[in-house]
């Protein structure tokens, strides 16, 4: 499947930085190009700029509340729930970079609720509920092992990468108990503890910077509106910084781009920055307020995609990395929960709930491309 423009330049593939083609005898600037896939039109070439794919395989099952990340050529979703017939699964979905759908081993147990981060070789799964601690890593070639367990189980965790680490932080176990627990495994599997969050919570956000892996906001037990505005930095060498963001939010979004990580408020349109330094700032707001939407990067573009604000929504707003905002072509479904991983120069959005009361998820996968 073309993704990339090439050119032959003495008998060589070349790569297309810029494209022009003849207009009238005069040489016009190519800013994007198609190619035919199954009787539609799909870019396979932008100079850069992000465009709307199309849609992907289905996912295997129509899930929510599941888990994505990314190794090697692969997109990796895992996990997942559907209320009507209250099913959790283990199943693993993987997309190439040519957006060829497999299904490696399955997760070692059902959940959902799980947190999802890469680290070196390896693509890791952590905790969910039913209570869990199982941590199943996937490497480049898909080969699932099974690293040591979590400290803690628990659910709606979050995770972020940072230098030769992967951490999982926060959650929710027994119904009531909010964890600020840290798991950190590094490049070889090997895991260790680092201090843990300024702030027991869930439902918490992550993304990484710079030198840092971020968790921020959640649901925070001693806070009398259930929301945290505690910001706990990472770096490399596992030291924490904690400090505000600045906004208090739970069950919003995170993505990273260039020199920033973003953070979406919810349920508002509120977005914050935080830059390589952790100085936060205020930045354009999503076009609508939301809450549950999925935070994802490719190129050098974050995108935040679909949500609930009094019905589902399909919209994706997009920052560049000098965080100008604009807006793209929504979602082919409207949604919240979904989740994102990068394979290649494809951003996918898979999943997510359709129909209220956590009565009806979906399994269609939406691609973005640069």
């Amino acid at each position: 499947m073309a993704k990339k423009g090439y050119v032959g330049v003495g008998g060589v593939a070349r790569k297309l930085k810029k494209g022009y083609v003849g207009v009238g005898g005069v040489a016009r600037r190519l800013k994007k190009a198609y190619i035919g896939v199954g009787g539609v039109a799909r870019p396979c070439w932008s100079g850069g700029e992000l465009s709307y794919y199309g849609t992907a395989a289905t996912l295997t099952n129509s899930i929510a509340y599941h888990a994505g990340t990314s190794v090697g050529n692969y997109a990796l979703f895992g996990g997942g729930y559907y209320a009507p017939s209250a099913a959790t699964y283990s199943t693993v979905n993987a997309y190439s970079n040519a957006l060829t759908r497999s299904t490696p081993t399955a997760l070692s147990t059902a959940r959902r609720y799980l947190a999802a981060a890469s680290v070196g070789n390896y693509a890791l799964f952590g905790g969910g509920r039913p209570d869990s601690s199982a941590v199943d890593a996937y490497s480049t070639s898909l080969t699932r092992s099974v690293p040591t367990a979590l400290s803690q189980a628990r659910g709606q965790l979050n995770a972020a990468s940072v230098g030769n680490y992967a951490l999982f932080g926060g959650g929710l176990y027994s119904n009531s108990g909010y964890s600020n627990d840290v798991d950190a495994y590094n490049a070889s599997l090997t895991r260790s503890l680092p201090s843990a969050l300024g702030e027991a919570r869930y439902n918490l956000a992550a993304a990484s910077v710079g030198n840092y892996a971020l968790f921020a906001g959640g649901a925070a037990y001693d806070d009398g509106a259930y929301s945290s505005s505690y910001l706990d930095a990472y770096n490399a060498s596992l030291t924490k910084t904690s400090k505000s963001l600045g906004m208090i939010t739970s069950r919003g979004a995170s993505a990273s781009v260039g020199s920033y990580a973003l953070f979406a408020y919810a349920p508002g349109a509120k977005v914050q920055s935080v830059n390589t330094s952790l100085t936060t700032a205020d930045i354009a707001d999503l076009s609508r307020g939301r809450r549950n939407p999925a935070g994802g990067s490719v190129g050098d573009y974050a995108l935040f995609a679909g949500g609930y604000e009094s019905g589902y929504l399909g919209a994706v707003d997009v920052y560049d990395a000098s965080l100008t905002k604009t807006v793209t072509t929504d979602l082919s479904k409207a949604r919240e929960s979904a989740e994102s991983a990068r394979a290649g120069d494809f951003l996918l959005f898979g999943g997510g709930m359709i129909s209220t009361g956590n009565s009806a998820a979906t399994n269609v996968v939406d691609a973005y491309t640069i």
